[in-house]
């Protein structure tokens, strides 16, 4: 389902069950392993709901009681693109669900003379302009390292419409700021937050999902 009045937003299903799982890793008393726990789940989630917007063809298979069941098979191939560090937590979720699936990284981190964002590392596949690609990380708040991330892409030859970001939580700050600069894109969320705070962390939010996910 896609959200209004963002186009382009894909907000997975409000279901008891997801707000479930984000009501215990927005708790700053959840632990550790119960963090990385649910926040794998809603990962799987995103990878899920993001997989259904890739386009298909038809296909006819054999069955076993000598049928013929008519489904589709999907077009192109994917890969993902995590942004380090904590877009690394979602690479696993984007592999049990595609099996040996490309996995490139871009690290960008704040400029402290500047405050602005800054490309340090890329490591992408060579071929990454043929596929389609899911773009990680799990918050989106100003929209710096996401937009400075996918431009990287787009140079490397993505095409924007190819691209799917898929994020835990959003804001509509990030999005419109994001989507300025890349409206094709499509975005594969679970929550939009209300806003930033004074130091431009998501509220409600949950803190910083590197450290909660990484560090004991």
């Amino acid at each position: 389902m896609s959200t209004e009045p963002f186009k382009n937003v894909i907000l997975l299903p409000q279901t008891n069950q997801l707000l479930g799982l984000y009501t215990i890793i927005r708790d700053k008393r959840t632990s550790r392993p119960d963090f990385i726990f649910y926040s794998d789940r809603i990962i799987r989630l995103l990878v899920e709901e993001g997989l259904n917007y890739l386009p298909v063809q038809a296909k006819s298979v054999d069955t076993e009681t000598n049928e013929v069941f008519e489904g589709v098979s999907f077009m192109g191939k994917i890969c993902g693109v995590s942004i380090v560090r904590a877009g690394e937590s979602m690479e696993q979720g984007l592999r049990e669900c595609c099996r040996s699936v490309r996995i490139g990284k871009i690290l960008i981190q704040r400029d402290e003379e500047t405050a602005l964002p800054k490309l340090f590392y890329e490591k992408l596949p060579e071929d990454i302009s043929e596929r389609f690609v899911f773009l990680l990380d799990p918050m989106l708040a100003t929209g710096g390292s996401a937009i400075m991330a996918t431009d990287v892409l787009i140079k490397r030859g993505v095409k924007p419409e190819r691209i799917f970001f898929l994020n835990l939580i959003c804001s509509k700050e990030g999005i419109d700021k994001y989507h300025e600069a890349f409206p094709d894109v499509k975005i594969v969320t679970g929550a939009v937050d209300r806003g930033l705070d004074e130091n431009k962390y998501l509220i409600p939010g949950l803190g910083d999902f590197g450290d909660r996910y990484y560090c004991i």
